[in-house]
């Protein structure tokens, strides 16, 4: 059986400025989305598809960690604690306690993407497609941010890989961290570039990485703890289940589209723009 190691959530200090490992990772997943977006522009076909420049990725990135904050926690608030943040408004701008929301923060960043492509007179879906493979590896970094600090543990189990989080009890549970690190994370991107790098009408692969992180989310929920101030909701399935339901629903649905508008290809090696 495993133990939690309880890693010091402060990763180093500057004076007075305390630098937590969350945020690190979240520097880390902004830095990933920018690396990983340079090397899909470097192939002209991507650029051409896209209609991205370097500097419209380097915007576009300003314009993403905006939605990824300002959704993320409005979707917590919205989703998960809306009764206590009413009764505590001010508490709302309290970022530094945690408390963000994939679902809301994949909200936001769909609103600025529209914002930017509105601005840049850019096609919404044509840009989606570009980023969506970048994304996953990014919600990597967020899922160990999570482990190294030993919140959003799992349920107890007797598995032989089961961890005990000191911070929690001292009953065995799923490092269920670990599990949305592997799938959402990283067997999403490798399986979401593979997925881009081969013909595929426009809007194709934003419905894939919509329908699977859906899945991918709804299996982990199973080994998730539920949300202590939240419970089990309707048909014993948790808020993330129930948030992943909708999502999973209009990545199917813009499949659907997708295969019924063949004619603007997506191909990065000829696209057709």
């Amino acid at each position: 059986m495993l133990v939690h190691p309880r890693f010091d959530p402060i990763a180093f200090s500057l004076g007075p400025l305390a630098v937590r490992w969350y945020g690190l990772m979240y520097l880390v997943a902004f830095a990933l989305f920018y690396w990983l977006g340079r090397v899909r522009l470097q192939r002209p076909a991507w650029s051409q598809a896209s209609g991205l420049s370097l500097r419209d990725l380097e915007d576009l990135l300003f314009w993403g960690a905006l939605g990824v904050v300002l959704g993320g926690r409005l979707g917590y608030v919205l989703f998960y604690k809306t009764g206590w943040y009413a009764a505590h408004p001010l508490e709302i701008f309290a970022v530094w306690k945690g408390g963000m929301s994939f679902h809301g923060g994949l909200l936001g960043v769909l609103v600025a993407v529209a914002l930017f492509c509105r601005l840049r007179g850019l096609r919404f879906l044509r840009v989606t497609d570009f980023v969506a493979p970048l994304v996953p590896i990014g919600l990597a970094a967020g899922r160990l941010g999570n482990f190294i600090n030993g919140e959003l543990w799992g349920r107890p189990t007797d598995v032989p890989w089961a961890m005990v989080f000191p911070q929690v009890d001292s009953l065995p549970r799923h490092p269920s961290q670990l599990y949305q690190f592997a799938g959402e994370g990283i067997a999403l991107f490798a399986f979401l570039w593979w997925f881009s790098s081969r013909p595929r009408p426009v809007g194709a692969v934003s419905g894939m990485f919509l329908a699977g992180y859906a899945v991918l989310r709804f299996v982990a929920e199973f080994a998730r703890e539920p949300d202590d101030f939240l419970g089990l909701q309707a048909l014993s399935l948790t808020m993330g289940q129930w948030l992943s339901i909708p999502m999973f629903v209009a990545g199917i649905a813009l499949l659907a589209w997708s295969r019924r508008s063949r004619g603007e290809d997506a191909h990065p090696e000829a696209p057709r723009v």
